[in-house]
């Protein structure tokens, strides 16, 4: 009889570790898709958490069913149940269990945090070639020169707009865009209050912290067209903070800067600026609002260079 439960039991875990995995498979489809080779590593890590939640889950809420279904009491039984006390392995299996399972969480998560370069607060200094070359494993890609290079890009946000700024060929835009299958590092500023550099697609997220310059790295791998949001409050306009971010192939990312570079610098539409202006803020109670920042002067608002 103890061999028959023992097998029972085992054919039911069997089945619930397959059930479990099948709803971790479908957690890919859950996200945004993959934009970048970080998205690919955090999308492994989540559906490996849906994965063992699932099981978790479906074991607990299992063996609740059954008792409720199977070990009722009788109609006019009051009596209370057996007092069982001091069952040292199921106290050692309780605690032991856990403990793996969180061992085993935690050191696949930071394995997966070693693999995006995942800096600490006081480690935001100039990425590697050793980083990058890390970082971009992910992608599958095999041209080492292609691994190697990098894409540096300054971010300034203000309330309530982001600039992206192309140092090397001298191009500003309201919109960012990246070449796909190659390392991009971004500057990122704060000229006002704490912001959040969001974008769903790629899987990161950044905090941008007044009065420090902070070096954020990651590789676009699919090209498209994808959403910049800022994660932070940072005041009234905040969810009008967005910008759309192209990533595109190498040519028609150099394309995009030569035809930019051409084009004299104007002011860029801005959502927050024109409704503060123009008396159309919903939020207004009558009290005082912070005025948005003036708009980007850049060569290349959004849209500009793909409508050409």
């Amino acid at each position: 009889m103890k061999i028959r439960t023992i097998l029972t039991l085992v054919m039911i875990a069997i089945v619930l570790a397959v059930i479990s995995l099948w709803i971790g498979q479908q957690a890919y489809s859950w996200l945004p898709p993959q934009a970048s080779a970080e998205a690919q590593l955090i999308d492994r890590l989540f559906s490996f958490l849906v994965t063992l939640g699932s099981f978790i889950f479906l074991g607990v809420a299992g063996a609740l069913t059954y008792s409720i279904v199977f070990q009722q009491a009788g109609k006019y039984d009051f009596s209370d149940g057996p007092h069982v006390e001091g069952n040292v392995p199921l106290e050692i299996v309780w605690t032991v269990i856990p403990f793996v399972l969180v061992i085993w969480i935690a050191g696949y998560s930071y394995q997966i945090y070693e693999q995006m370069a995942i800096l600490g607060p006081m480690e935001h200094t100039h990425q590697t070639t050793a980083i990058a070359q890390r970082a971009s494993t992910a992608t599958g890609a095999t041209d080492m020169q292609e691994q190697q290079s990098t894409t540096a890009i300054e971010v300034y946000a203000r309330q309530w707009a982001w600039e992206f700024r192309y140092p090397e060929q001298n191009v500003t835009s309201t919109e960012l865009h990246l070449p796909s299958h190659q390392r991009i590092k971004l500057s990122l500023h704060s000229e006002d209050v704490l912001h959040g550099f969001f974008v769903p697609a790629f899987r990161v997220k950044q905090d941008v912290i007044p009065g420090r310059v902070i070096d954020f790295s990651f590789t676009p791998i699919r090209e498209g067209q994808y959403r910049l949001r800022d994660s932070q409050y940072s005041g009234t306009y905040f969810a009008a903070m967005q910008a759309d971010v192209v990533v595109e192939s190498p040519d028609a990312y150099q394309q995009w800067l030569t035809v930019s570079a051409t084009h004299p610098p104007i002011a860029a539409s801005n959502q927050a600026f024109d409704e503060y202006h123009r008396g159309q803020n919903p939020l207004n109670t009558g009290w005082k609002t912070v005025e948005p920042a003036p708009p980007p002067v850049v060569n290349a608002p959004s849209g500009q260079a793909r409508n050409l």
